[in-house]
C-alpha cells in the first residue's frame, strides 16, 4: 500500500491529506471546522486502492466519527491512531502519553524544517494556544498552554452578565487597539492580549537558550498573528500533516 491518508484532528479544525510514500509527495485534500465534520465531501477524492490511515487526534468524538465512517465505507483500509511512541521524536516531559498529539506531531514537523543544531519554538493557535520548545538536538522539552481566542471569548460571555459573545476570528485583519464599542474592546483584548502573551512566552523561552530559536507558527488562528511575533517567524499551515507523513516513512 503506497498511499497514506494523514488526518490531523484538532478541537478547532480537521485537516486531511493524501501522501504517496513512494515519492514523498502529498496534498491537502480537505479542511473542516471540527463542528462541521462531513466526510461525504471528500469520499470520492480518496484513492480507490487500499490505503493506510494515520490519525493524530485531540478530539475523541470527531476521531470516533472518522473511524466509524472508515470501517463502513473503506473496510479494506488500515486505520491507526498515532500515539507518542509511534513518533520519531525524543520527548523529555513527565508523562509523554498525556501530551496532546497535535503538539508532538507539530514538533516532528518542526524538526524536519529547522536548521540543524538550532532550537525551535512552535506556536499553535487554535482552541488552545500552545508554545512548545524543541531543543537544538531535536528533543521535545514541553511548553505552555493557554486559552485561544474563541475559548476566551466564550469565557467572558459565560462568566459575566452583560458582556456579549463576539466574533473571535481574525483572518482578515487585526482589530483596532482601542475599541469603539464593547464588542470592539473585547476583540482588541482577545487579539492583542493573545499576541502579547505569546510574544512574552517566546521571549522568555528564547532567553534560556544558547542559540536563537526558529519560530514556527501553525493552527487555525495562527496566520494573522505571525507577523507580530518576530521578523523571521514562519507560518506553516500544514505542520501537523507534515509531521504525520514524516512519522509514517
Amino acid at each position: 500500500m503506497s498511499s497514506l491518508i494523514a488526518v490531523g484532528i484538532g478541537n478547532t479544525t480537521i485537516k486531511l491529506g493524501v501522501a504517496d510514500t513512494a515519492t514523498d509527495r502529498w496534498q491537502l485534500l480537505h479542511e473542516w471546522d471540527t463542528a462541521d465534520f462531513d466526510l461525504s465531501t471528500v469520499a470520492t477524492e480518496l484513492p480507490p486502492a487500499s490505503c493506510r490511515w494515520r490519525v493524530a487526534s485531540v478530539h475523541r468524538t470527531a476521531e470516533q466519527t472518522l473511524q466509524q465512517w472508515q470501517q463502513v465505507s473503506r473496510p479494506q483500509d488500515d486505520y491507526r491512531v498515532l500515539a507518542h511512541d509511534d513518533l520519531p521524536l525524543e520527548i523529555n516531559v513527565e508523562s509523554p502519553e498525556r501530551v496532546g498529539m497535535d503538539r508532538l506531531i507539530a514538533a516532528v514537523g518542526a524538526n524536519d524544517r529547522r536548521v540543524e543544531n538550532r532550537p525551535a519554538i512552535i506556536v499553535d493557535a487554535g482552541t488552545a494556544i500552545t508554545v512548545d520548545l524543541v531543543d537544538a538536538a531535536g528533543v521535545f522539552q514541553g511548553g505552555v498552554i493557554l486559552p485561544g481566542f474563541r475559548l476566551s471569548a466564550r469565557a467572558l460571555a459565560d462568566g459575566t452578565d452583560l458582556l456579549p459573545i463576539v466574533d473571535a476570528t481574525f483572518r482578515t485583519q487585526a482589530p483596532d487597539v482601542i475599541g469603539k464599542s464593547t464588542a470592539g474592546a473585547i476583540r482588541s483584548g482577545l487579539f492583542w492580549g493573545g499576541v502579547g502573551a505569546i510574544r512574552e512566552l517566546v521571549a522568555r523561552a528564547a532567553a534560556e537558550l544558547q542559540t536563537s530559536p526558529q519560530i514556527f507558527v501553525t493552527g487555525g488562528d495562527a496566520e494573522r498573528i505571525t507577523s507580530y511575533l518576530a521578523e523571521d517567524a514562519e507560518f506553516v499551515s500544514d505542520l501537523v500533516l507534515r509531521g504525520i507523513v514524516l512519522s509514517c516513512r
